[in-house]
């Protein structure tokens, strides 16, 4: 009898290490996509990624971070697929071995947000580069993300182009949040600040107060999102083939036409421009 009870805990036991662990196979069966924070924040990914596993069979985990530190950990293997809005950056990021081919996958734009009184008065400024100048000039509180992500690298563009260096003023009117794109918002709301922000975040942030768009329309406020698959060459735990069924998947009419029908207030938050 004592047999027959060791023999039942053990069997016990192993039955319940199996449903700990779970399916060997499903348990590896997905991907990490190391992502901007906008494709996140709007709600996109949670517009299209139950059709791609509903599919595919494969889970697709999203990191979101700004886009300077999803290529920092995409370096560092720590995914599959990088999904970001700076071209430059990207095409580094290639260049320099780490991701296979960077592909146009959608575009939207920036636009300059700020409170209705308009201190700075840049209100219809149709030059993106001017409208900073004039806020500079006032000396009127800018909020800005300044942690290296892709909004930040294309508003440091446009002060460039005007020919202004506002971390001179760092501390002052110019204000550095080291945060995403919703506490920069956030900050900027509170406390009656101009923003860059891009449209798809705007759009779909709830504390808007009195602020609104101000400037917006000039190309220099294009904002293109590209997609890589991580070299596997690089990073030997890359699972290269679900990786690239998931780009295959974005930049296919399915996946293009998935993300022209996400909508906020049927406004259309992204625009599929992958290559035909």
């Amino acid at each position: 009898m004592r047999r027959n009870l060791i023999s039942a805990l053990a069997s016990g036991a192993i039955f319940l290490g199996l449903l700990c662990a779970g399916p060997v196979s499903a348990a590896d069966n997905f991907i990490i996509v190391q992502s901007t924070t906008s494709t996140q924040n709007s709600g996109l990914y949670d517009a299209l990624l139950p059709a791609y596993s509903a599919k595919s069979g494969t889970e697709v985990r999203v990191v979101a971070a700004g886009t300077g530190q999803a290529i920092k950990n995409a370096q560092n293997c720590d995914g599959d697929v990088l999904l970001v809005h700076a071209k430059s950056a990207e095409e580094k990021f290639v260049a320099e071995g780490y991701g296979v081919k960077r592909t146009d996958l959608m575009y939207n734009d920036f636009v300059i947000i700020g409170p209705a009184a308009d201190p700075a008065g840049i209100a219809g400024t149709a030059d993106a580069s001017e409208a900073l100048a004039k806020i500079q000039t006032a000396a009127a509180a800018f909020a800005s993300r300044g942690d290296d992500s892709g909004t930040h690298k294309a508003e440091l563009k446009l002060w460039q182009a005007a020919g202004i260096d506002p971390k001179g003023a760092s501390g002052t009117w110019y204000r550095e949040t080291g945060s995403g794109m919703g506490a920069t918002l956030n900050t900027a709301v509170g406390m009656g600040a101009y923003a860059l922000t891009d449209r798809a975040t705007w759009i779909s942030f709830g504390n808007k107060g009195d602020h609104m768009i101000l400037v917006e329309g000039d190309p220099a406020l294009f904002n293109q999102y590209g997609v890589i698959l991580v070299d596997p060459e690089k990073c030997p735990n890359v699972k290269a083939e679900q990786g690239q069924d998931f780009i295959d998947w974005l930049l296919s009419e399915d996946g293009q036409a998935a993300i022209a029908a996400y909508r906020i207030d049927g406004q259309q938050l992204f625009f599929p421009n992958a290559p035909r």
